[in-house]
């Protein structure tokens, strides 16, 4: 069974009620492939979940940018999976490079967080990836598998979860993967999930790339035969992220 192409949009923590609004509305007029071609998700700050899902397109969905790692309680300025669901957010973006590096969220803790949402009926775009110095030292799949294998040792169904390779270099920095770079680390995770899962799970879960996609380079890379989507970060602020939802065509087409 072929892969749904998958756009995630992560606007970060940006935007005001009437830059919000205005986002929602561009979206919603914005002509895109059919959801049978493709699954769009934008994750907008806590503070606008409700606002986004009520004003967005019945064929886009919303995600939290995070959640606890477990049951509400004692937490001051956390956001449980509950709370989430209660909403009737069906996604959670977990594992972000922001929240790794600069929060300190460690693979395990990462790996407890998915865990706990998708025990809470919650899907889950997962995110691993490595820095500049892992990268240039040789150590991307090691990273990278430490990173799956604390989610794998934790989860047995893999259906509700997309995982986001985000190399932490190619982040807002304007520098991006090559479309070859991107599709060696995405087969080598693949080959990891077939050999330490099963091989249902490799050919079914779908492997998105993150790291300043644009509308400019989105097509070379959606043709990658083991990316199957996009977690975007700025360009999904702008209209431009019409483009690469579009993408999804070249998949179609392949």
């Amino acid at each position: 069974m072929a892969r749904k192409f998958f756009v995630g949009g992560n606007w970060k923590c940006n935007g005001t009620t009437e830059e919000v609004k205005k986002i929602a509305t561009a979206l919603n007029e914005g002509k895109v492939p059919s959801q049978d071609v493709v699954e769009v998700v934008v994750s907008p700050p806590f503070v606008f979940l409700p606002l986004v899902k009520g004003l967005l397109r019945p064929d886009f969905h919303v995600a939290a940018q995070n959640c606890w790692v477990k049951k509400g309680g004692a937490y001051t300025g956390e956001v449980s999976a509950e709370m989430l669901v209660n909403l009737d957010i069906p996604w959670v973006i977990i594992g972000h490079s922001e929240r790794r590096l600069i929060l300190g969220e460690s693979n395990e803790f990462v790996g407890d967080k998915v865990a706990y949402a998708l025990s809470k009926g919650l899907k889950v775009i997962a995110c691993v990836g490595e820095t500049l110095e892992q990268r240039e030292s040789g150590s991307t799949m090691d990273v990278v598998a430490a990173q799956t294998k604390a989610i794998a040792e934790r989860i047995t169904d893999w259906e509700n979860v997309v995982v986001a390779y985000e190399p932490v270099w190619a982040i807002g920095t304007g520098k991006v993967a090559t479309p070859a770079q991107a599709q060696e680390v995405h087969c080598e995770l693949r080959n990891w999930i077939h050999a330490n899962t099963t091989p249902e799970v490799a050919a079914t879960t779908r492997i998105i790339y993150g790291g300043s996609v644009n509308g400019a380079n989105c097509k070379e890379l959606a043709a990658q035969p083991d990316v199957d989507g996009f977690l975007v970060g700025g360009a999904s602020l702008k209209p431009e992220f019409i483009d690469i939802i579009k993408s999804a065509e070249v998949k179609k087409d392949a």
